[in-house]
């Protein structure tokens, strides 16, 4: 309702970054462009001897003073007026403003937007780490969150308006109803939403807060809302497949949850039930997670340019990384942790968070680790899905039915082989520890083209578990 929706903007504005304006992506392009030709992680990163032309600290200078010559070229090249309107002088530091406010933008992108930026975002977050000890100025600045946009404009009442649920709520699409339902669902939430938002600018519209700056933060509440949506979304189907296909206390023979150790490279032994309740307290943990990304996400930001907790540069086994303790989001990891434990009542497995060690050297590796769940999850939950319909259809029914016998014995199979191999601490860094259970997930998608079932996920449309990183 409106005030459960209030009081959830209220609380959760403070790590909810502002949506990148069109102005802003004129900047962000600019600073794609540059982090992409950049090699500065390729230079900077790397063992060294001890001669003097070998020093760290000068190579990190030279490319920081390349990367920063990148983008005011291509700002100047973009728009020569507005470049020399921007550029306030020839050295670095007079720039100052316009460095802080580029890498901010660019960061609060990636915080919004996951799965862009794929291949730049860590150089960017390296470079950010380096600058205190290379630079004689500061090119950090603070997220811009809904929370500090409104008080800069003297309108925090927005986020108690009775009416910001409706206006930020999720336009969801219902893939189980008939399209022309769904459409007429889908209209009638964005009248709401429209409705709602003529409201709320109606009422709070002032000299220093003006209906685009209203429009703005409620396209920034509707963005984490929506983020969450997409994100818990496959984490919810799971749970429900788990729960609807399987009874904790009754298992079928053919579709017994039980694992021994060395069975199909288990690293764990469980019964039926236990593994069960394995499996569901590792998707709740993941829903939580999901919930609480952007949070997440800024105190990763913080722990990682936190100036009093340099980095190491070691070889983790998994070649070169900078290994840094987190504190904060380990203090958080913990939270959420054991308000799971509470909402289940019992635990099943190690309750270890591994960060700043060989498994996870930093915050961005545990930020990189949490956003492929519903990478993973998704494309299993569609297959699924998919299949009553392939056993319907005259050209695939064939298959579903004869080869797998029939749609619900298929459904069967795929869910009790991830359900028991993708929760069984395989992996690299396996276990039941609190990373092992992803590590794991991650190692059962990586031989799905090994499984039998593996041209049903083709039929059903299964593109890969990866996406595409060059968005």
């Amino acid at each position: 309702g409106g005030k459960e929706g209030s009081t959830r903007a209220l609380e959760g504005a403070k790590w909810i970054p502002v949506r990148v304006s069109g102005e802003e992506r004129t900047y962000l392009k600019l600073l794609e462009g540059a982090l992409d030709v950049s090699e500065y992680t390729d230079n900077v990163d790397v063992t060294r001897g001890f001669s003097f032309r070998n020093n760290k600290l000068e190579t990190m200078k030279a490319e920081l003073a390349d990367l920063f010559q990148l983008l005011s070229g291509l700002l100047v090249a973009g728009s020569y007026k507005d470049g020399i309107n921007l550029l306030n002088g020839t050295s670095f530091e007079d720039n100052q403003r316009f460095f802080q406010k580029v890498l901010e933008i660019g960061r609060r992108f990636k915080i919004t937007n996951p799965d862009k930026m794929r291949s730049t975002y860590g150089k960017l977050i390296y470079v950010l780490q380096d600058t205190p000890q290379s630079l004689s100025f500061s090119v950090k600045k603070d997220i811009l969150t809904v929370h500090s946009f409104l008080e800069s404009k003297s309108g925090l009442s927005l986020l108690s308006d009775p009416d910001i649920g409706p206006a930020t709520m999720a336009v969801k699409n219902d893939r189980t109803s008939s399209s022309e339902s769904n459409r007429k669902a889908i209209d009638m939430v964005i009248a709401e939403k429209r409705r709602a938002t003529q409201e709320i600018v109606s009422r709070h519209s002032s000299d220093t807060l003006s209906k685009g700056d209203i429009e703005l933060a409620l396209s920034s509440l509707g963005d984490f809302n929506a983020h969450v949506e997409f994100n818990r979304g496959p984490v919810d189907a799971m749970i429900h497949l788990l729960e609807t296909h399987f009874d904790p206390n009754a298992p079928e023979d053919r579709f017994s949850l039980e694992l021994s150790q060395g069975m199909g490279g288990s690293k764990l032994s469980h019964s039926h039930s236990t593994h069960y309740t394995f499996v569901l307290q590792s998707l709740h943990l993941w829903r939580e997670i999901a919930h609480d990304m952007f949070r997440l996400w800024i105190l990763a930001e913080e722990d990682l340019l936190d100036e009093r907790s340099p980095y190491r540069l070691m070889n983790t086994g998994q070649g070169m990384n900078r290994v840094q303790n987190a504190p904060l989001i380990a203090r958080a990891m913990h939270d959420t942790l054991s308000k799971v434990q509470r909402k289940m009542g019992s635990w099943v497995g190690l309750s270890v968070v591994h960060l700043g060690d060989r498994d996870v050297p930093n915050a961005l590796v545990f930020i990189d680790k949490y956003t492929q769940v519903a990478r993973l999850l998704d494309p299993i939950a569609r297959c699924v899905e998919a299949i009553p319909g392939l056993a319907s259809s005259l050209s695939t029914s064939s298959i579903i039915n004869r080869q797998f016998g029939g749609p619900d014995r298929l459904v069967k199979a795929i869910l009790c082989d991830f359900f028991k191999h993708g929760f069984d601490g395989s992996g690299s860094d396996g276990g039941s520890c609190i990373d092992g259970r992803l590590t794991s997930a991650w190692n059962w998608c990586s031989k799905l083209e090994k499984k039998p079932y593996y041209p049903v996920f083709m039929l059903a449309g299964f593109q890969g578990f990866d996406g595409d990183f060059k968005k």
